[in-house]
């Protein structure tokens, strides 16, 4: 395929930077927007991200980085956001972005944007007035960490017109990566987003003690919840056992390198969560998501006791070990 369509990359952490290196196994060049000018100098001059992943060595004449978000999507036609949800809306709201609504946009994002409880998806079709066929997105199963390492994983690419999901996904083929497409994007962006919540609980009891005979039985009912949520915002057939649903949840659940996982640990273990938080200096997406679909349900009204316990835990202040109890009742 001739990769004629110039790509660019919105965001300076370690996903944006794992999405980065797999796109120059392909493109001659990847546009990259950074907001921070030293870290973007870093890059330039070391060919390496100074704060994320800091093995992977970039090709110097393969990027065209630069801290100006316009000249980024003035300069791509297709642009892959993974900025975390936390901070997308103040990247956006910081300054008049013009001619986005003509881009096709892929979301790397994997959480609820807080300050208008929308999903990724939605927020740039009712802010940007993107089109949905010109909206995708990428998901798992696939760390960061891993695609640093060149261990083989596997995306989906997910968007309603078939020939961009196409694209976008043999764009990042290479050696290391597997990739495959759906048109379900709303399915498989609430999927990732709700992934991020359970791994948050399946930390959560880590963190108290509990073995991985429970775990299995939280994970179990925690792909059942996501079946039902998403049939009730979007029913259409889908595989929830697919890797993009099941295969996504169970790497975020289990995986030595899931932020969530290691943030709902914490909790677990007797951490505040804003202690939490400042120990990890990451962004734990499932505690944004966990309040996020906990306010979307209140419309669907989807029997969700692993989402509800963990916002008791994180918002509400209960107990973990108590809240854990209640739910390890409702599941048996």
């Amino acid at each position: 395929m001739e990769f004629n369509k110039k790509i660019g990359v919105l965001g300076g952490g370690s996903w944006a930077t794992a999405i980065v290196k797999i796109l120059t196994e392909n493109l001659a060049t990847v546009n990259w927007w950074m907001r921070d000018k030293e870290c973007a100098d870093h890059i330039k001059k070391f060919h390496n991200n100074p704060r994320y992943i800091q093995s992977i060595q970039f090709e110097a004449n393969k990027l065209n980085i630069d801290t100006d978000l316009q000249k980024i999507v003035d300069d791509s036609d297709i642009i892959v956001v993974a900025v975390p949800s936390a901070f997308l809306a103040q990247a956006f709201d910081d300054v008049e972005i013009k001619g986005i609504e003509n881009k096709v946009i892929i979301s790397a994002i994997k959480g609820v944007i807080p300050e208008y409880n929308q999903i990724p998806a939605e927020y740039f079709n009712i802010n940007f007035k993107v089109p949905w066929n010109k909206i995708g997105m990428i998901a798992g199963p696939c760390h960061a960490e891993e695609v640093a390492l060149e261990r083989l994983s596997y995306l989906t690419i997910a968007c309603q017109d078939e020939e961009i999901a196409a694209y976008v996904a043999k764009a990042m083929s290479c050696r290391y990566i597997n990739t495959s497409t759906s048109d379900d994007l709303l399915g498989t962006e609430l999927s990732a987003i709700l992934k991020n919540v359970y791994a948050v609980a399946s930390g959560i009891c880590h963190g108290l003690g509990y073995g991985d005979n429970f775990q299995a039985v939280l994970i179990s009912y925690a792909i059942r919840e996501t079946k039902d949520f998403i049939d009730a915002i979007h029913a259409i057939h889908r595989d929830v056992k697919s890797s993009a649903y099941l295969g996504d949840l169970l790497v975020t659940a289990y995986s030595q390198f899931s932020r969530n996982r290691n943030f709902g640990s914490m909790v677990g273990k007797g951490y505040s969560v804003r202690s939490a938080q400042i120990e990890m200096n990451m962004v734990a997406e499932g505690y944004y998501a966990a309040k996020g679909i906990y306010e979307i349900n209140k419309k669907f009204k989807v029997d969700m006791p692993i989402v509800d316990a963990v916002y008791n835990i994180l918002y509400e202040k209960i107990s973990p070990i108590m809240e854990m109890r209640l739910l390890s009742a409702k599941l048996s």
